[in-house]
This record gives structure tokens, C-alpha cells and sequence, in this order.
């Protein structure tokens, strides 16, 4: 007879083939999710494994392997992006009021927005530097791990159903102009215009492998720390710490927070919505 294997053995078994399909991601294809959140990835996965009729991961695993376009279909599923324009009003309502009056004391500006998606709020900050006179002075720099996802970014062209949405959105956050004199409309899309697009650079980079990213003055990463797990995380939030100016503004999602890193101390919360300044000696201009 068969021998009955038990639900909690079975969920054993299935992460036991969730590590080994990470470590064939790694090794095939370059991309090292290892140390993602265990829950988001099995429901990623396993989602994934579903929809594409898998019998199981390690079957997942072998077509991941040996069919590329499969694989960048997983990509995708793993990919953080669920986003809109001026998502959460609150937090860009506060960057007006906390960072815009740090940010105008240069005389230019370096922003990286990392883990840019498929770009919404890279262009709402885009849109609010404008209606602050800072954009013409400023480099944007948006980047995520999937280049795909990057290319639709720099394309900038949403369902025209969105843009309501989005409108409201723009006007609770504190918006000065007419939201809809930033795109053109061709059809069922909305296009970013270009007026925005021309400070912006979109690249690839990858938080989890790739290293320091210039001498930002401020670096926008908001819920995608939220997905890797603390070891991760303490990583990722020392390489924003070293892409920053001294006394440059880190901003984090409203579900993430640096009082449990070890880097906590490096940093001075300037605001409730997760908005830090590096610190330093305003005396010596180091980094304490």
C-alpha cells in the first residue's frame, strides 16, 4: 500500500522543493530570491504552479529550467508591482511638507527611486518636484531587477480607466495643477508626457545583488522591503545607507520600519510616514 503522506509533511516536502527551485533560479539565470519572505514566495510560486497546470514545483522547476520564456513569466509573478500614481496621498502630502524644504537647499539633485516597478510613482514625484521648481535641477533615477518591467516604466503609457483614480489621488496628496495636463491621450491610454520623462534614467538594478548606486540626496524605496526577509533587509537598507549623501532622506513604505535594524542608529526620523534623514555631524559633515 501507498504510504499516506500527511498535510503537514506534505507542506514539508513542498518547501524543501520551493529552496531547491530558488537555488536553480540562481544558478540558470543569475536571480537570487533566496532570501525573500518563505510566505510570499510560496504564494507566489505555488500561485504560478497553478495557473500553469504543474502537478507540483519540482515540475514547475524542470519547465523554469529548460523553457526561458516560462521562467520570465515567474519573473513577473515574483515582481512587485502593484503600485499607482501618487499611491498612499498621505506620504506624498508629507513630502511636500518634511523633504521639498530640505531638497531646496541644493542647488541640484540626485533622487533614486529604487524598485521603480512599472514607474506610476516615480512619475507622481516627477509631477510634485515640477509644481515645487525642482524638477529641471534634478537627475531621477528609477530602477527595478526586471528589465521588463523597467522598459514598461520608461514607456509610460496607463489604461485610460486609471486616471481618475489616479486624478484623486494627485488632489488628496496636495497636487497645484491639473493632473490631466501631464498626459496625452491616444486612444484607451494615457502617455506620460515627455516633460516629465526627460529627467528620468531607468535602469536595471538589482537590491538584492548589485551594489552602491551613486551619492543620492534622497532615495525613495517604499514596500519592497516589506518581501525579504531580516537578514535581507539589513542588507538592503545598508546599501541605501552608503547610496546616500550625508544627511540625505530615505523614504519607506508606511508598512516598513528601521527600528529593528541594526542600522536604525544611522538614521534620524524626520517623519511619521517613514521619512529618515541619514545622520551626521553637522560639525565635522560625518556620517555618525
Amino acid at each position: 500500500m501507498p504510504v499516506k503522506i500527511t498535510e503537514e509533511e506534505s507542506s514539508i516536502n513542498q518547501d524543501i522543493e520551493i529552496r531547491l527551485f530558488l537555488e536553480g533560479v540562481l544558478e540558470k539565470y543569475g536571480y537570487d530570491f533566496r532570501n525573500y519572505s518563505a510566505a510570499f514566495m510560496k504564494r507566489r510560486l505555488v500561485s504560478r504552479m497553478r495557473k500553469s497546470s504543474c502537478g507540483s514545483i519540482s515540475e514547475m522547476q524542470h519547465r523554469m529550467l529548460n523553457d526561458p520564456d516560462f521562467f520570465h513569466a515567474v519573473l513577473l509573478d515574483i515582481s512587485l508591482n502593484v503600485t499607482d500614481m501618487f499611491r498612499d496621498p498621505r506620504f506624498f502630502a508629507s513630502l511636500r511638507e518634511t523633504a521639498v524644504p530640505i531638497l531646496k537647499t541644493y542647488p541640484y539633485l540626485k533622487i533614486w527611486h529604487a524598485g521603480c516597478a512599472t514607474g506610476e510613482e516615480v512619475y507622481s514625484l516627477a509631477m510634485l518636484l515640477g509644481e515645487e521648481d525642482m524638477l529641471g535641477r534634478t537627475i531621477l533615477y528609477a530602477t527595478d531587477f526586471n528589465q521588463a518591467v523597467v522598459q514598461k516604466a520608461s514607456e509610460g503609457i496607463y489604461p485610460i480607466e486609471k486616471i481618475k483614480t489616479y486624478a484623486e489621488n494627485y488632489y488628496k496628496a496636495g497636487g497645484k495643477g491639473s493632473f490631466t495636463d501631464y498626459f496625452t491621450v491616444k486612444y484607451d491610454s494615457a502617455i506620460v508626457n515627455n516633460s516629465l520623462k526627460k529627467n528620468i534614467v531607468f535602469s536595471d538594478h538589482n537590491l538584492v545583488s548589485d551594489g552602491v548606486f551613486g551619492e543620492m540626496n534622497m532615495i525613495v524605496c517604499r514596500n519592497v522591503l516589506i518581501y525579504f526577509n531580516r537578514e535581507l533587509q539589513n542588507r538592503v537598507i545598508g546599501l541605501l545607507y552608503d547610496s546616500l549623501l550625508p544627511g540625505g532622506l530615505l523614504c519607506l513604505g508606511t508598512k516598513e520600519t528601521l527600528l529593528f535594524s541594526k542600522h536604525k542608529d544611522k538614521f534620524r526620523q524626520l517623519h511619521k510616514l517613514n521619512i529618515y534623514r541619514k545622520a551626521y555631524d553637522s560639525e565635522r559633515y560625518k556620517t555618525v
